[in-house]
């Protein structure tokens, strides 16, 4: 399994765009994939507790050092959900943020909750199993299994308000770790980011509703299963552990802090976050910005008049124009009815807001694993910096603009002085430079978006410069093809 990793950091904006993606990717996998995934995530962050109790157990380093250290160790937990791609409940929440955008219905997101929740449950109940067949807590003469009666049982002595207080907290530092990771591909970064968070929220004593789902029951079942030889060691009885009940943890424990993980992470995290940078992302135009091409001479043995080399001329019709609500398959669709591998959008009122092409296609299959989401649109995927160019500009003109960096051949400042020596002549540099401009422009007069000029319509303009007409692409391709 493939877990999608983030493309763009810079920014909140773009870390947003980020966990919105990772959002979506919740709600696509099969049951029965999210599930065992949620059970592997359980016994993750079982496995943590368990780390947690072996490092506590019996130090004497200090209440503030010895927390500390449980939760650096605890912190295994979360690096290997990130980490081993497993569903946490805790996590999970943020996929408000896809029924935020519409993605999703509360249904499918309720939905989404309940089986990474019970396959959660599922796990840290089989880990409570085999680390009672294991007899872990007899170690250190039962010491380990009394820290363990200890942690659960104080647990169930918060009042309804402060466990769910405590939830809150615990997830806002969780859904913060893994809002981290967004800014970065390296594993071992990832691993990294998330350790003081868990760290802060296991040694203060925050609620996690998973990690409860087996310290709880471990204590509950230490109470009841465990030999009279475990209670002679450690110097106490059952009755003294008689609150550690199922209607208890239910009541008292899990119901408050499952909804304070919520309030927390899906809250405070994902909405918060939502609400601050999606207006302004909404209210983002186009940044279109019109190219000042070079002056070209023209040639004295052009049989062709000015007139004819203009951009209107030699352009392919606005009708290949992309709408912005317009389902990306349908998009799609009609790139390939045009031939083309990229084209302008425009909204509902004809106004060019963006570009779209074959490219961000590309990116978002890389992004959710080769199974995209049928529901997204356009105006999800295009990009908004959008280069123009204006009908009556010369063909010629862009064609340099396209092939030639003035910067590259004549490196000087605008005092006109040489900012880099090289042997090499012009025409060398001009082979050997390396641009990274765009084989597609909308083509604009008076701000109306009029057409669509690609390199493959500039070079068919300039094949008669060697005294032909020859069409450089076939008949049946000239109405569209873009080769990009």
């Amino acid at each position: 399994m493939v877990s999608p990793t983030p493309i763009k950091t810079e920014g909140p904006a773009a870390l947003l765009a980020n966990a919105e993606a990772y959002a979506e990717s919740k709600t696509h996998k099969s049951t029965r994939m999210a599930v065992g995934l949620a059970m592997m995530a359980g016994l993750f962050i079982g496995l943590a507790f368990v780390f947690y109790l072996t490092v506590t157990t019996g130090s004497n380093a200090g209440w503030g050092i010895t927390r500390l250290m449980g939760g650096l160790a605890f912190s295994m937990g979360l690096i290997l959900v990130v980490l081993g791609g497993a569903e946490l409940f805790t996590s999970t929440v943020l996929s408000m943020l896809a029924r935020a955008n519409g993605k999703i219905s509360t249904r499918g997101l309720l939905y989404t909750w309940a089986r990474v929740y019970f396959g959660n449950l599922c796990g840290a109940l089989l880990l409570v199993f085999i680390v009672m067949v294991a007899g872990l807590y007899q170690l250190d003469d039962g010491q380990w299994g009394l820290n363990a009666l200890h942690v659960a049982q104080h647990k169930l002595h918060h009042s309804w308000i402060q466990a769910f207080a405590l939830g809150v907290l615990c997830n806002l530092l969780v859904c913060l770790a893994i809002w981290m990771t967004f800014t970065s591909q390296n594993p071992l970064t990832k691993a990294v980011m998330v350790i003081l968070p868990v760290a802060m929220f296991v040694s203060t004593g925050f609620e996690h509703s998973v990690a409860n789902m087996f310290m709880v029951p471990l204590g509950m079942s230490i109470a009841t299963f465990a030999p009279d030889s475990f209670w002679q060691a450690i110097g106490s009885s059952p009755a003294a552990f008689n609150d550690l009940n199922l209607m208890q943890f239910i009541s008292a424990n899990l119901i408050p802090v499952t909804l304070g993980n919520i309030v927390g992470g899906a809250g405070l995290v994902g909405m918060g976050y939502w609400l601050i940078i999606n207006p302004e992302r909404e209210n983002k135009t186009a940044q279109v910005s019109s190219l000042t091409l070079p002056s070209a001479t023209y040639p004295e043995r052009m049989t062709m008049t000015q007139e004819t080399l203009t951009i209107e001329k030699n352009m392919k019709p606005v009708q290949c124009a992309l709408k912005s609500d317009q389902f990306v398959a349908d998009a799609l669709e009609q790139l390939n009815r045009y031939q083309l591998q990229g084209a302008p959008v425009v909204d509902k009122q004809n106004e060019l807001v963006g570009f779209f092409s074959v490219q961000d296609v590309f990116v978002d299959l890389w992004w959710n694993d080769y199974q995209p989401d049928m529901d997204t649109k356009v105006e999800d995927l295009m990009r908004t910096e959008v280069q123009t160019v204006e009908a009556d500009q010369s063909v010629i003109e862009l064609a340099q603009y396209m092939s030639i960096d003035n910067q590259v051949l004549y490196p000087v400042s605008d005092a006109g002085i040489a900012t880099r020596f090289t042997t090499q002549s012009a025409l060398e540099r001009a082979k050997t430079q390396t641009l990274s401009r765009p084989y597609v422009y909308p083509v604009m007069e008076d701000n109306v978006l009029v057409g669509v000029i690609s390199r493959s319509d500039v070079v068919r303009a300039l094949a008669p410069l060697y005294g032909n007409t020859m069409d450089i692409l076939p008949a049946d391709a000239k109405d569209g093809l873009v080769t990009a």
